[in-house]
């Protein structure tokens, strides 16, 4: 497999590398990402590139202005670690104790200042202007809508992500035109029943049962009510409830998620959840109660961005670059998507040897083959290169 690294980002490996191990090792939460986002702010100024801080909070925002007049493309990538105690026996290890990068976010930033300096050393022949957005709290916060609110999209014609992903290997990348990830909203659901004694069950409401029934009932959303073709989940991931063994429970409190490719399955899901639970409960003569929160919509690529990205990854790894490996994950880059054109596209960086799934995203063994950092950094260049630089 022939894999053509940018030669600009091959002679920065050693700094691209040092940058992703120095933000592995001080992890950031959410909007918290002081430190990172300082760096990053330093670094863009070091290169010349005007610089503005506290958008969406915490995030960054790097404008390079082009020596003509042209298009703004914006290149995206998230800074916030997860609440996960690193497991790894590393030099760059985290060091501190309950928070890491088990995501790949630490790569992601790396990756965009190694192009963001690349860029920045060839202004004059850019004809337009690169947006390089520096985002928190990407994990279940939002700090995307964040960013949009403070106008970080303003101007922008077309908007480009990626994302590491351990479960291809090194010299593949994932990419599709319309939906790549899902949408990910969470519920709660309360099952008010009757107590008593578990020996005498006769006059009660058994909210355990009530409960089973109902997790069996949600189940035919996916099963009978999605098209067979199309991706939905319905998960409960928690239950909670009852006293003693022989307790028959008054209360049960169940969590859970839901997850669509489509708006318009997320919506048919949202009303099917409701429309069961309000039968279980008649069923049952128990008192139901939901709260559902909306959470990241679908992540859908626009099809002529698509193509672009697809072109420039075929420069970089040829037939490496096709189709992606799915999840059901969600990922707040769908907000920018929602309000311009773009495409969110996947690295493989399984580190070599391993099996892409030994090494899941969001686990504290979590680690990435730090080629992936070039082969992402150059196919931004070359992305770039492809729409905006004047030859």
């Amino acid at each position: 497999m022939t894999i053509n690294i940018r030669p600009e980002i091959e002679a920065l490996e050693r700094e691209i590398v040092a940058i992703r191990r120095d933000i592995h090792r001080h992890p950031e939460l959410g909007f918290e990402v002081h430190r990172t986002a300082n760096l990053v702010a330093e670094y863009l100024v070091s290169c010349g590139i005007e610089v503005r801080t506290g958008v969406g909070k915490t995030g960054v925002v790097g404008t390079l202005t082009g020596g003509k007049a042209g298009p703004t493309i914006a290149l995206r990538a998230d800074m916030d670690a997860l609440p996960i105690h690193e497991t790894n026996d590393v030099e760059y290890k985290s060091v501190h104790d309950g928070i890491m990068h088990a995501c790949g976010h630490d790569g992601h930033t790396a990756i965009l200042l190694g192009v963001a300096k690349v860029l920045a050393e060839r202004r004059e022949r850019i004809k337009g202007t690169v947006r390089f957005l520096f985002q928190p709290a990407e994990e279940g916060e939002g700090g995307a809508r964040y960013m949009i609110s403070d106008g970080g999209l303003n101007g922008v014609d077309e908007i480009y992500g990626l994302h590491l992903w351990n479960y291809q290997p090194f010299g593949q990348i994932g990419l599709k035109p319309g939906p790549i990830l899902a949408s990910a909203d969470i519920f709660e659901i309360r099952v008010n029943g009757k107590g008593g004694h578990g020996a005498a069950p006769q006059g009660t409401v058994d909210a355990v049962v009530v409960s089973a029934h109902l997790i069996t009932a949600l189940q035919t959303i996916v099963s009978r009510d999605t098209n067979p073709i199309e991706s939905a989940v319905v998960t409960v991931g928690k239950i909670a409830g009852g006293n003693n063994f022989n307790i028959i429970a008054d209360k049960v409190v169940l969590n859970g998620t839901t997850r669509a490719y489509t708006e318009a399955n997320r919506q048919m899901i949202k009303r099917r959840l409701r429309t069961i639970i309000t039968g279980i409960g008649r069923a049952f003569n128990a008192g139901m109660e939901i709260d559902y929160e909306d959470g990241y919509p679908p992540t859908i690529n626009d099809k002529q961005a698509y193509q672009k990205v697809f072109t420039a990854a075929r420069k970089i790894v040829g037939k490496g670059a096709g189709e992606p490996y799915l999840s059901m994950g969600g990922e707040d880059f769908a907000y920018y998507l929602e309000k311009v054109p773009g495409c969110f596209f996947f690295i493989g960086s399984a580190p070599v040897g391993r099996d892409p799934m030994s090494v899941p995203h969001h686990c504290s063994h979590f680690d990435i083959d730090e080629r992936a950092l070039l082969v992402g950094a150059s196919v931004f260049v070359q992305l770039v290169d492809d729409l905006l630089t004047v030859s």
